[in-house]
């Protein structure tokens, strides 16, 4: 073990997420807001979300609105080299072992008083895999409580089974907490200073409601996989050549055998008419859930 003891590892494995409060140093956090402020010069040059940068619906040119910052690993070092360090791969090769892939990165910026929610959803919907050593690790840059959109789970249910993120046939990113079972008071919150570091199982169900706040919430997240987790067909994964998914390995060694494993799965097909970033698809759920700005602002 590198970064977690045997207490983390076991609560990890049986309630599918971690909490590492001020994991990361200062000046980390400080490069990282400096960083953040350069890759959203480009909101304002833009009326809708590119190739760089996912807006809001209520985003423009003169009042600029980001969502998500896509890829933040392509458009700066310093988030290459933050995923690739030790205070990143520690923990994750102490949960999911030594040869480690990346899947994807993805900077969710919930700005003050209209940072849009994430509906709930199991990442294994979008992504099933042979096997499901799959993770994702939030790197919270801004202090984050109850106010502000924080991260929630409901614990244990990387056990369960991969839940209906369907509507009317049609892959929708979402889950229909009531139609499912599930009561919100069951869900655990997920708070923490800046620096604090979030890791959650691929299959555990979490979410985040809108910051209506009048702080940030800043959250970036490396997902990643065992080296031997291959993806599904049909799966949302892009696999185009074995030279390109190498080109995604983080740490240790390679392999072509997938390890298979008895795990349930569900096809995301098929793909929304809109087949976007997890907002644009979760606007044609058609399911209940977090409250959206403009839910809010018709109410007020």
């Amino acid at each position: 073990m590198e970064i977690l003891n045997e207490q983390q590892r076991n609560s990890y494995d049986e309630n599918g997420y971690l909490v590492l409060p001020a994991h990361l140093p200062a000046d980390i956090i400080a490069q990282a807001h400096a960083e953040i402020a350069r890759l959203s010069e480009h909101a304002s040059s833009i009326s809708s979300s590119d190739d760089l940068i996912d807006v809001e619906d209520s985003h423009s040119k003169d009042a600029p609105r980001i969502r998500r910052i896509k890829r933040p690993d392509l458009q700066s070092a310093f988030f290459d080299q933050l995923m690739r360090s030790d205070l990143i791969l520690g923990p994750a090769r102490d949960l999911i072992g030594p040869n480690l892939r990346m899947h994807t990165t993805k900077l969710n910026m919930k700005k003050a008083e209209f940072g849009a929610p994430v509906q709930w959803h199991q990442d294994f919907a979008f992504y099933p895999h042979t096997n499901d050593d799959v993770l994702a690790i939030g790197v919270v840059f801004d202090d984050i409580g109850m106010e502000n959109g924080p991260l929630q789970v409901f614990p244990g249910s990387h056990k369960g089974p991969i839940l209906d993120h369907h509507h009317d046939g049609i892959f929708s990113g979402a889950v229909d907490l009531s139609g499912a079972g599930l009561n919100l008071n069951d869900a655990v919150s997920l708070t923490g200073p800046a620096g604090t570091i979030t890791i959650h199982h691929a299959r555990t169900l979490h979410g985040s409601a809108l910051n209506r706040s009048h702080r940030d919430r800043q959250m970036l997240f490396y997902e990643m996989m065992a080296a031997d987790a291959f993806p599904v067909m049909g799966g949302m994964t892009r696999f185009e050549s074995i030279e390109q998914y190498d080109e995604l390995m983080l740490c240790g060694a390679t392999t072509t055998q997938p390890r298979l494993t008895n795990i349930p799965i569900r096809i995301p097909q098929p793909q929304p008419a809109k087949a976007g970033s997890i907002y644009e698809i979760q606007t044609q759920s058609g399911k209940p859930g977090y409250a959206t700005y403009e839910e809010v602002k018709q109410a007020t």
